[in-house]
């Protein structure tokens, strides 16, 4: 669902709130789009805006392609799709959360996890399993064993004994660091956590704290001021989870070679390139994404443990172990804690995510109950229920059939929401709960309900009560159509459509074509001793590949790279430039690296297959079969410029 929306937002534009008396700058089937919209689009699409006539015309093109494809979408049905309805409605839900809360006491848990950001805290953990919903037993049960633990640690037994050794932690992990969870700050745990965390005394153990995972007893180790965000780098090779004792010799061994180059003076980002087994990184140079205070990005602690020791920017580290594996850090920057103003949007988009959000969104549902007027009647109403659910309803058999009123439940703003209700309800929502005593789950049930109604009852009303909601929700609503109909017309047809795409080749095959090639294997040498090496070695004819590579790297991985295969030689830095011919060539220098070159074969320019070419004439194809069902199309849907009002723009 995410990348339909953010493909089909890169062509889509987005609007405010739109006057109703504008002057109409565009109409398409009689549609009106209105000057103060089509400038508010227009703006927000270019940073460096021009009103002259060539800048609007070049824009209102792309528009009028815009509107095109939507309005040929809504003809079509697209907006009557099921599965399409249901994408719009699920991303409603998510757009309307944050109307949907109390911004007062949002605003305060936004400061205060900026607050909690300034400091990290060092705890351990004991946790108790227990079920969100379990039975009041089970509940009991588990409460009972974590004030029994919290008591033997309070007569003196060691906190991480404990929760190593039989019937302590649940957690697995407490097996290996009896708890210890390190250092963390806002945002980092879970919200109930992170409250014991922040508010227990240095060396003290909390009181029990529920969680979604059961009980928790907390120890406070320490608090330090937060070090700030680290941007680092790394070179890393990787030891397998299982790896045997000789290969992780090799990979210490591995790891030393390249700290002595670096020692030695070579770029840290080339050998990162070469050597690294981090393949997400190892092309940017190594470069990690931002770790620390306030992150979603954790390190291992003895990886970011090494990493803040660093005192200043560009110094790199000795060789780190870490369960992944060696790494080589180099510290690219250190921020501080960033200002509350810089972090309040972040801060905030975190505050709406997590459980926080559960807390600003009972203080809204309170205030909607006294705006809309709410009159409860669940004492007299819930009788039934309680005495009619049974163990059926744990295997999801329960119905209501016996029920015979219809009474409110409760009211708001002068709506009834009835037994009947409540009931439909029931029936659908019956799967977190597992043998919960009848009165427990008939009033938690009701509670939740009756939440669920009242949030979507101030939902209904968010489009006439913020043009910005609105006009949010056509975009999405746009952009949903325009992904579907283009991959049905345009990207989805191009790949099927192989009959189409072969006859479309066939009569543009001269911009599908290969360059001179090699057919070649390719020695990189590390130096020009390795070179010479190489090169003596080649002199057999009958010498494989892997052979050379044995030989060479038996004293370092690091002597030699091989690569094999055709090559294109103007795509190819380390080829062009350089006339090579048929056999084994003198060794050369490249951007600092020796290279000898044994050509199989010498390949002239030739013509590409199709499926050479596959992907360049594919991407050719779709965008043939977009101009022409754009053509077709504008036939369909008259539109109508009205040039003065366009060119008024800016004036």
């Amino acid at each position: 669902m995410k990348k339909r929306l953010v493909l089909a937002l890169g062509i889509l534009f987005s609007l405010n709130t739109i006057a109703q008396t504008d002057d109409v700058v565009m109409e398409i089937d009689g549609k009106k789009v209105t000057k103060t919209e089509f400038l508010q689009i227009y703006l927000k699409n270019n940073t460096n805006p021009k009103y002259d006539k060539q800048s609007l015309d070049e824009y209102m093109e792309l528009f009028k392609k815009f509107k095109l494809k939507v309005a040929e979408a809504e003809a079509l049905g697209y907006d009557t799709i099921p599965k399409l309805k249901k994408e719009l409605a699920g991303y409603r839900k998510q757009l309307s959360q944050p109307y949907l809360i109390d911004s007062t006491k949002n605003s305060s848990l936004v400061k205060q996890a900026y607050e909690r950001m300034k400091n990290e805290v060092h705890a351990a953990h004991i946790l108790v399993k227990v079920a969100e919903n379990a039975s009041p037993e089970d509940t009991l049960a588990a409460y009972n064993r974590i004030m029994a633990i919290k008591k033997r640690i309070e007569n003196g037994e060691d906190f991480s004994t404990v929760a190593k050794g039989k019937n302590g932690s649940d957690d697995p992990s407490a097996a290996r660091n009896g708890g210890d969870l390190g250092y963390f700050t806002a945002f980092q745990m879970v919200y109930q956590f992170e409250e014991a965390a922040y508010n227990t005394p240095i060396g003290k153990i909390s009181n029990p704290v529920r969680t979604k995972f059961g009980y928790h007893i907390l120890k406070v180790i320490d608090m330090r001021p937060a070090r700030g965000t680290m941007k680092a780098a790394h070179i890393m090779v990787a030891t397998g989870r299982d790896a045997s004792a000789e290969e992780i010799e090799t990979a210490h061994k591995k790891i030393d070679e390249i700290y002595a180059k670096l020692q030695a003076g070579e770029s840290f980002e080339k050998l990162a390139s070469e050597f690294s087994d981090d393949a997400q990184t190892a092309e940017k140079g190594g470069e990690l994404p931002l770790f620390g205070t306030g992150t979603t990005t954790r390190m291992v602690p003895e990886f970011e443990e090494a990493a803040f020791q660093l005192k200043e920017n560009g110094e790199v580290s000795q060789p780190v172990q870490t369960a992944f594996g060696y790494h080589i850090i180099k510290r690219l920057d250190l921020v501080p804690l960033r200002s509350f103003e810089e972090l309040k949007k972040e801060i905030q988009g975190k505050v709406n995510k997590d459980e926080r959000s559960i807390v600003t969104q009972q203080s809204f549902i309170e205030k909607l109950k006294k705006t809309y007027a709410l009159k409860d009647n669940y004492s007299k109403t819930s009788k039934w229920f309680v005495q009619n659910i049974d163990t059926n309803y744990f295997k999801g058999t329960w119905t209501a059939d016996g029920l015979k009123s219809n009474s409110a439940m409760f009211t708001l703003d002068k709506k009834a929401f009835t037994q009947k209700d409540f009931a439909a309800y029931l029936q659908k929502n019956y799967r977190a709960y597992k043998n919960m005593d009848a009165n427990a789950l008939v009033k938690k049930q009701y509670a939740a309900w009756q939440n669920s109604e009242i949030l979507a009852y101030e939902e209904s009303k968010l489009d006439s009560k913020y043009p910005d909601f609105k006009a949010l929700m056509q975009e999405y609503h746009d952009g949903i159509l325009l992904y579907e109909i283009m991959s049905d017309k345009v990207w989805n047809k191009a790949i099927k459509d192989t009959s189409g795409l072969k006859t479309f080749f066939e009569n543009h095959n001269a911009n599908y074509t290969w360059g001179k090639r090699y057919n070649a294997y390719i020695y990189e040498c590390s130096n020009e001793d390795i070179s010479k090496k190489v090169a003596a070695m080649l002199k057999s004819d009958t010498i494989s590949s892997r052979t050379v590579i044995n030989a060479i790297n038996k004293d370092s991985e690091l002597n030699l790279r091989v690569r094999t295969g055709k090559f294109e030689i103007e795509s190819t830095p380390y080829l062009k430039g350089h006339d090579l011919k048929k056999g084994v060539n003198p060794a050369y220098v490249s951007d600092g690296k020796y290279y000898i070159v044994k050509v199989d074969e010498i390949l002239e320019p030739t013509q590409k297959t199709l499926t050479e070419a596959k992907g360049a004439a594919t991407s050719d194809y779709q965008t043939y079969l977009e101009k022409e069902w754009l053509t077709e199309i504008a036939k369909k849907h008259p539109i109508v410029i009205h040039e003065q009002v366009l060119y008024s723009l800016g004036k």
